[in-house]
């Protein structure tokens, strides 16, 4: 990957997730369980592969062009 591509994929934008107690230890002891020590990897895969997923489900009727690619960059 050149450096220009590199750059057009450095994470720079921040979102926040909030959680209540029940949800919290529920994500704790799951990590701990599988041995999951980088939360916000293990958060940010699941969301976007659920977003892929969908994404892929919804094809064609959501985008009338070509398929997205989230990793394409111009």
């Amino acid at each position: 990957m050149d450096q220009n591509n590199s750059e057009k994929l450095r994470r720079t934008k921040r979102t926040s997730i909030l959680f209540n107690q029940r949800e919290q230890e529920a994500i704790t002891l799951y990590c701990e369980k599988y041995k999951i020590r980088n939360k916000s990897k293990f958060m940010r895969e699941l969301i976007m592969t659920e977003i892929l997923k969908k994404f892929d489900e919804d094809y064609p009727t959501l985008f009338e062009f070509e398929k997205p690619n989230l990793f394409y960059t111009d």
